[in-house]
């Protein structure tokens, strides 16, 4: 019983609310943009006819009143029918608020739903803009023929050789250059066709959402951005050359080209290797080929009780008398550490490294300096262990050859050379000059570029 009662109570309560909207909305109508001023307190049937014939009069010059009856006691202007939209309603409160004499305004106006009717202004549009369109159509294509006379112009000013290979200092620089050219020429075109057609002012629209659409694709492709950048600076000041030996960031080969994407080396294995150049430009980057000169360097150990100023003179004799090492810069010995059961000893001696393979000339004044210590009987230890109070450590000492002097070990050592020719990296260079002929486009390495 309880909860049918309940139930009655909140329908009435929500048809009272539905009764009540219904009863308010003609009166929020109906009051708003009313008259305003003071009212006068005569009143005359011919004041309300000629009121009425007033508003009448106008409603018979606008479009979509028609339907539009007007009635008027008393100053109180009653409006019926039907308009074609909301905001056509609204306007009669503002036109009839407007004649003398109106005190109120009922405005009972509602919008049609003839289908044909509410078509009839957006037919009379686009009517009006085709006429428009059609009217503008021999300046329209005066713009277009101007528009493309500029850029056809602009495109055949950046296909010129002459100008731009000259001035850029690569390929890749003098393609750009047209580049900007075309871009130029073509808003120059875009410029004089809106001049024409008087819409210049639409420009700056055009710019504004091109800036800032171009600054969203910038921060999309920020990485893409960065090595573009990278490869224009790359290729005016170039860091390397063709077939130069190159170490960049852990990789180590000889340079095959570079394009506006990456740097590519060709590994001592045969193996490409593609560095991006936002990589290269931000790295550290060794040329190994630059200079002709290079220096190598081997280790040698030997015995506490040796004569180390008898050993440092017949491995710097044996390095200096080998026909690949240069006199300048002269080949030096020092003593580099003192390990646990040996002197280490440092050699190092320059070569010509375009005509003597540093691995191999490393290998051979390793090999040759191994064989003279073993002629002058210099002991060149393992790493032992001596463990104190067992046995006779006197006992226990080998007996060392009888020396030689150094002028002897040398000339033994030194009879027969082996070949150090730079034949590998002969071969690398072949490898690559086949790999430049095969794609000669897209390189921007020049042998006469600036240098870094």
């Amino acid at each position: 019983m309880l909860l049918a009662m309940g139930l009655m109570f909140r329908l009435l309560l929500l048809v009272s609310v539905l009764v009540l909207s219904i009863g308010l909305a003609p009166l929020q109508a109906q009051t708003s943009d009313q008259p305003t001023g003071t009212i006068a307190v005569s009143d005359s049937a011919e004041q309300d006819a000629a009121i009425a014939n007033r508003i009448r009069e106008i409603f018979m010059e606008l479009d979509g009143y028609e339907d539009v009856t007007v009635a008027v006691n008393s100053g109180i202007v009653t409006l019926r029918g039907t308009a074609i939209d909301g905001p056509a309603v609204t306007r009669l409160n503002e036109i009839a608020g407007r004649i003398e004499g109106v005190v109120a305004i009922e405005n009972r106006v509602q919008e049609t739903t003839d289908v044909a009717r509410r078509l009839d202004p957006a037919v009379a549009r686009f009517r009006a803009r085709s006429e428009q369109f059609i009217n503008y159509l021999p300046l329209l294509g005066i713009a277009v023929a101007a528009f493309a006379l500029v850029v056809t112009v602009g495109f055949l000013i950046a296909r010129m050789k002459r100008p731009w290979d000259r001035i850029a200092p690569n390929a890749f620089i003098a393609d750009i250059y047209r580049q900007v050219v075309r871009l130029a020429f073509i808003l120059g075109g875009l410029v004089i066709a809106l001049d024409i057609l008087g819409a210049a002012a639409l420009l700056s629209t055009i710019l504004g959402a091109a800036g800032i659409i171009g600054l969203a694709i910038g921060f999309a492709v920020r990485d893409t951005v960065e090595n573009f950048i990278a490869s224009i600076m790359l290729s005016i000041r170039q860091p390397f050359r063709p077939n130069d030996q190159v170490e960049i960031k852990g990789d180590i080969g000889k340079v095959i080209r570079l394009t506006s994407r990456a740097t590519i080396l060709l590994s001592f294995d045969g193996n490409h290797i593609r560095i991006p150049n936002a990589t290269v430009f931000k790295s550290r980057i060794v040329n190994y080929s630059r200079n002709d000169e290079r220096r190598f360097l081997i280790s040698l150990g030997v015995a506490y009780e040796t004569d180390l100023l008898h050993a440092q003179d017949l491995a710097l004799q044996t390095v200096a008398s080998l026909p690949f090492v240069i006199d300048e810069p002269a080949p030096a010995v020092w003593i580099e550490d003192l390990g646990d059961s040996a002197v280490i000893l440092n050699v190092a001696g320059w070569i010509r490294q375009h005509e003597t393979s540093y691995l191999k000339a490393r290998s051979e004044a390793w090999r040759l300096c191994l064989a003279a210590f073993d002629h002058a009987g210099i002991v060149m230890p393992e790493t032992t262990l001596r463990v104190v109070g067992v046995g006779d450590a006197r006992d226990s000492q080998p007996s060392a050859p009888a020396p030689a002097s150094t002028a002897v070990a040398v000339g033994a050592v030194t009879v027969k050379v082996g070949d150090v020719e730079a034949a590998m990296d002969k071969e690398l260079e072949r490898i690559v000059a086949t790999e430049r002929a095969e794609k000669p486009g897209g390189d921007l390495l020049k042998r006469d570029a600036p240098e870094e």
